[in-house]
């Protein structure tokens, strides 16, 4: 197809397990994938290795949410040695702006000073965040991004982290390859009374939970949300809690 993507056929389609893919970068339109395998990130099983969490402890680099949606998609889209092409053509890219003016489509950005070194993005629907791509231009810069996501997964109530394909990189983090038909059913757990003519606000993750979770120990006793960057050793404690 070559006209731009309707971001509620993009929605249908991810509610559905189905999502866009294009053949390389300049492509004019996309084909839609449903994949015999799936691999998905239990959220209780995040392998955090001990030089991560320092990584992640030690707050080498600066995590932020939404900070920089466009810059992520373009850095995940780059042409780089090892990987000449990409499946992030315009159309995709497009759509994925909308979604995210609309709420749904999200980034993970790591920072070192005001250099982006890595990062994410997806959309998170219902209780279930579909991981599109991520990038490192610094060593371990996608590992913090992941670690990061997934306590705020955690945090906010999801049920279901979608990672498409099985890759090594994603296999040393925990994820696992399962079959459509037991994707479909998680898939349906989690998106149930969240999407549909009676969806409820209620029955959706709640995305941003994480900033007022990190802010609940604060010295006077009560909660506050916090403004900036969660600090690494709240997201570390989230995960060891949770594994």
């Amino acid at each position: 197809m070559s006209a731009p993507l309707d971001p509620q056929l993009v929605l249908g389609a991810y509610s559905v397990g189905v999502f866009p893919m294009a053949d390389a970068r300049d492509a004019d339109g996309v084909y839609w994938v449903e994949p015999r395998r799936r691999a998905v990130l239990p959220l209780d099983g995040f392998r955090l290795s001990q030089s991560l969490r320092k990584t992640i402890a030690a707050d080498r680099f600066t995590v932020t949410v939404d900070r920089a949606f466009g810059e992520v998609i373009q850095l995940c889209a780059e042409s780089v040695p090892g990987r000449p092409e990409t499946w992030i053509n315009p159309g995709i890219e497009q759509v994925f702006h909308t979604l995210h003016a609309l709420g749904f489509a999200h980034s993970v950005e790591c920072w070192e000073g005001e250099r982006l070194a890595g990062g994410l993005y997806g959309l998170a629907l219902g209780r279930a965040f579909f991981g599109e791509s991520m990038v490192s231009r610094a060593r371990d810069a996608s590992k913090v991004a992941l670690a990061h996501l997934v306590a705020r997964m955690n945090a906010g109530g999801y049920e279901l982290l979608d990672c498409q394909f099985m890759t090594d990189h994603l296999a040393s983090l925990g994820a696992t390859e399962i079959s459509r038909a037991d994707y479909v059913s998680l898939l349906e757990g989690a998106l149930a009374g969240a999407v549909g003519a009676d969806a409820s606000p209620a029955a959706a993750g709640d995305f941003f939970r994480l900033e007022r979770v990190a802010g609940a120990s604060s010295p006077d006793g009560e909660t506050t949300v916090v403004s900036g960057p969660v600090a690494g050793k709240d997201i570390v404690q989230l995960l060891v809690h949770k594994s």
